[in-house]
This record gives C-alpha cells, structure tokens and sequence, in this order.
C-alpha cells in the first residue's frame, strides 16, 4: 500500500479532538463568523475559528502542493488515540495548506453541535478534521468542497457526533452541517446553505439551519439535492429524520435543527448568545435585545435566532477581529459588571460551567466567544480581486482571542513560522519560543487583575495589528511584478517576521508588567517608562459593596479617618 507522505504528518495531529462539544454542558467548544464579501468594508470575505478547549495547545501546520502516484493511499488516525482508523485513495494532485486555508483563498473551519448521540457511528473512517483537510487539499471553491466532504463521507462513513462547517472562498460563504446515522450505516445526512453576499452569520455549538430552500428533484451529476447558489443537500436528510421519528411533518416544514439537534436552555445559553452577541455589535440592539427571552430559555416566546442578518454597517477585518474577543460587555450577560468577576472584573470564569452553592441551588456560567480555553485562533480574510498567494491571509495567534494579538500569513507561504510550529508548542512543557506558551505567560498573569492590568495588553495588541494593518497595504504592490517562487519566499518571509515581530512585543510586555503590577501596586509610567511612585488601586465598588453585604461588621472601621487618610495609612502599611 502506498501512503502519501505529505499527509502523514497533517493527520498524525490529534489536536482538535478537544473542540468536540461533549455534551450540552461542555466548556470545550468553538465559536466560528462569517462576513459575506458585501458585507464586508472591502469586499473580502471573512471567516473566524475560535478552536476551544483545555489541554492542548494550538500550533499551525503546513502541507505542501503535490502530484500524487496512482494508487496511493492516506492513512486516516482516530481523535484520541492516533491509531488508524482506515485509508483514503489519494487523487492525482493536492493544494497547498497553511492550517485551515488553501493556496487557493479556501478556508474551512467547524465549530461541533453534537446533536442526537445516538447517531453517532463510531466505525466511520473520516472524523470532521479529516474530511475538512482533505477538502482543502482537493477542492478550489466553496461549492465544490461541500460535494467533496459529502462524497467522501458516504464513501469512507463519519465517526463523529454533529458538525457545523463553515466553507468559504474568495466569493462565497457556505454553513454546512452534518451529522451521521448512527451504528452500522455509513454515510451522513447534511444540508448546506450560502450566507447571502451581503450579511454576516456566526455558530457555535448548536446547530444553525432550521428551513432550507428545496428542490424538486435530485441533481444527476451529484446525487444531491441543489437550489443553484442557495442550497444543497443530501437526498435522504428529511426521510431519515422521519425514518427514525425525529419529524412527522409536510417537507416544507422541515428543520435540520429541530430534527437532529433540539434545543436545551444550556444549548443556547452557552452556545447561541454568542451569536447573539455578535448579531448585536453589527445590528439595531433594540431589535437583537427582542430574542433575550430565547437566550434566557423561554422558547414559548422565541426559539431560534436568524441564520443571518444583514448589518447596519459593513464590516472590517479589525471589527471581525474584536468581535471574536467578546465578553458579553454591554449587554444584559455583561461578564464584567457583577461580583461574580471579581475584584477586578475579570471575564473569565473557572471551570466547571455548573456549582452548587451552600443553598444547594445549582448556578451556571455564562460562556462568550473569548474564552481562556481557546488553543488557537484565526480569522481568514479572502480576497478576491487580488492574486491567490497574497489575496489569502489568515491572521492566527494561540489561545485567547481576547489576549493575543493576529498575526497575517500569507495562504501563499511554504513555511510555518517558527513561534506556530507543533514543536515549539508542546501541550506539557513551556517553550520560550512558543507562541502559544508566550501568549499564556502574559494572559493568566492578567487573567486575575483584569481590569487593572488589562490596558497594558490592548496597548501593545493594537500597535501591532496597527503595524501589520499597515504594512500589508504595502505588500500587495512589493509583490506585483515577483515570479511566483520570489513571491512564495517573499510572503513566506514576512509572515516570519510578522510572527517574529509579535513574540518579541509580547516578552517585553510580560517583563513590562511583572514590574508594573508587582507586589499588587501600580508604579507610575510615562509613554512606557517608570516615573518613580505607584498607586494602590484597591477593589472595584460592586466587590467592595459585596464584601460589606457578606461579613457584616467584621471589617467596618472602628475611626472616624476620612477615606482620604485611611487610604494613606494603608499604604503605609
């Protein structure tokens, strides 16, 4: 048997694994958006990967363009254990990848919405990794890689619970979701649906499509259903649902959702308010702030969330960027404005998502899109009136979105940059020259003081999106008259040294707050120099009321000292 090099290496990685939605009440999640390319402020399209969950650590992978020799195969290895689950044929010729975009402005990402479990089949070949990378190593469209996973997933069977999927290029954007038939039959049933050109979507960890454009008859050259630029589907998605009781009704009132993932108030809670959050940054709040009453689980009143909507403003790749750093600020689920944040309204919430407090009443956390779990995130930006290999950027950094800043590379680069690479990112050891242990040394050093500390961090995230914002303005001309191979090293090495750039922002920023915030005082800076004296901030209004609610009298001064002096005093102290 004849197994293709290239693909050794970008199946052996097991990493994603984690991003499986376990359960309703699973923390382990991820959060994915879309901008269609008239939504967008210059005419890319946009799509985001907020990849979620505790003990890994994120890294960037890399598998070269290639001719393959007939007969060869692709080993595919089980999440979890690495073992070979079965192998692939191989075809002819295979795309370049860096992580999850293609040479060719193809960028695939997935958030899991698990779904009915009894559907899962676990003797399937191809998890929803696999088949996302084998589609971005075949196919050049959006379109085409819909048709790809689809056939590929009858051919070789789906081992996992459901998926979400989202399919872009440099034209359209795609929602396909999927999920299996459970023990002993191959394949999967699936719809796919385009985000309209001019609106924006998001999902994650709850299925998205409800109704869905139909078809008279099933296409002859796919065997799918396909409404030409709307939709497409398999030709068994709702007579399997009614196969195993899941509908009863007229075809055209058929949901995907309803009938392979039903709703729970933990589902929506921790899953569609993030969409809802971000509907809300880009849409009237009044009208977003109508569909609280699903978000706060009365689905008598309202049970689902537009796909998508089209907003009042279009949007730039740095208002996708902080949209994927979301806390619910402003809102009615603000995870910054009550005591439950802390001392320093900290949006970060330990785990697990559940407690039972004294009153054996059991409580939960919310769960925004920026979340202390993520192992990596990126947002691809896909450029249509622009050559492939500059055209395709995928901004990436490791773990919380809302701590990191992005850094572009290029879809056109051969060569993962140094900080991005698996072995500098080992999940059980610290590695200086890992971005992801880089990223974490600074962000659980600000995680506690947040919003004492917090604006140090913004400070140096935004001179460096500023600077890469910037300078890729001048890229694009610096490579128009390149041969393709000055162009390949060219973009190779500027996404080097943008990463390069990044990690040495973010060691002078950690050595800059260590002397900052030591010892739990504030020294006073100047444009980035210690002046000499510090300030002692102390608890926030809400945790200093909230402390006097709970212990009473114990702490209630015994003097009459005006708060100007006590203050003094203490620091004396």
């Amino acid at each position: 048997m004849k197994l293709s090099h290239q693909l050794k290496a970008a199946f052996s990685s097991v990493v994603l694994s984690i991003c499986m939605l376990a359960s309703p009440l699973s923390s382990d999640a991820c959060t994915n958006i879309i901008v269609g390319k008239k939504a967008s402020a210059d005419g890319s399209v946009i799509c985001t990967y907020n990849c979620d969950g505790f003990g890994f650590s994120g890294s960037l992978k890399f598998t070269p363009a290639g001719a393959h020799e007939k007969g060869e195969k692709i080993a595919i290895r089980a999440f979890g254990s690495g073992g070979i689950k079965g192998y692939v044929d191989q075809v002819d010729y295979t795309y370049g990848v860096m992580g999850y975009i293609n040479e060719h402005q193809l960028s695939i990402v997935e958030t899991t919405f698990g779904g009915r479990e009894e559907l899962q089949n676990r003797e399937g070949i191809l998890d929803y990794d696999s088949v996302m990378h084998l589609a971005l190593e075949r196919c050049t469209t959006a379109r085409e890689a819909i048709i790809v996973m689809a056939d590929l997933l009858k051919e070789y069977g789906y081992n996992q619970t459901g998926e979400t999927i989202t399919v872009c290029d440099k034209d359209e954007a795609w929602i396909f979701e999927v999920i299996g038939k459970g023990p002993g039959r191959k394949g999967a049933v699936w719809v796919a649906v385009r985000i309209p050109d001019d609106c924006i979507s998001a999902h994650a960890n709850i299925s998205r499509i409800r109704d869905f454009p139909q078809a008279k008859k099933v296409d002859k050259a796919t065997g799918y259903y396909i409404v030409e630029g709307e939709c497409m589907y398999s030709p068994d998605v709702i007579s399997f649902a009614r196969e195993m009781g899941y509908f009863k009704g007229a075809d055209s009132e058929f949901s995907f959702r309803d009938a392979y993932c039903p709703i729970t108030f933990e589902k929506v809670r921790y899953a569609d308010a993030r969409v809802w959050s971000f509907f809300r940054h880009h849409y009237d709040t009044d009208v977003m702030d109508s569909y609280l009453p699903y978000i706060n689980g009365e689905f008598d009143k309202c049970d689902h969330l537009p796909l998508y909507i089209k907003p009042d403003k279009k949007l730039s790749v740095r208002d996708v960027m902080n949209d994927m750093r979301d806390h619910y600020e402003g809102t009615p689920l603000d995870m910054t404005a009550d005591m439950s944040a802390g001392p320093w309204g900290m949006p970060i919430r330990p785990r697990p998502m559940n407690f039972t407090a004294s009153d054996g009443n059991t409580y939960f956390m919310e769960r925004p899109i920026g979340t202390q779990q993520s192992g990596f995130t990126l947002v691809s930006q896909l450029r249509g009136w622009l050559p492939d290999a500059v055209g395709g950027i995928m901004y990436f950094n490791c773990d919380d979105a809302s701590m990191v800043a992005y850094v572009p590379v290029f879809c056109g680069a051969n060569e993962v940059p140094e900080a991005f690479r698996s072995e500098n990112n080992p999940h059980n050891e610290f590695n200086w020259k890992g971005a992801f242990w880089m990223n974490n040394l600074v962000s659980n050093m600000i995680y506690p003081r947040y919003s004492m500390m917090i604006g140090d961090l913004k400070q140096a995230q935004k001179e460096l999106e500023d600077y890469y914002e910037e300078d890729l303005a001048k890229v694009t001309s610096e490579v128009a008259d390149m041969t393709s191979r000055d162009r390949t090293a060219y973009l190779t090495s500027k996404s080097a040294g943008y990463t390069s750039r990044m990690m040495t922002r973010w060691d002078e920023l950690f050595r800059f707050i260590a002397v900052k915030y030591n010892d739990q005082i504030v020294k006073n800076t100047k444009d980035g120099q210690f002046i000499g004296g510090y300030t002692t901030p102390g608890y926030n209004a809400v945790f200093n009321d909230a402390i006097s609610e709970y212990t009473g009298d114990r702490y209630r001064a015994k003097t009459e000292t005006s708060a100007g002096d006590a203050n003094a005093q203490t620091s004396a102290l």
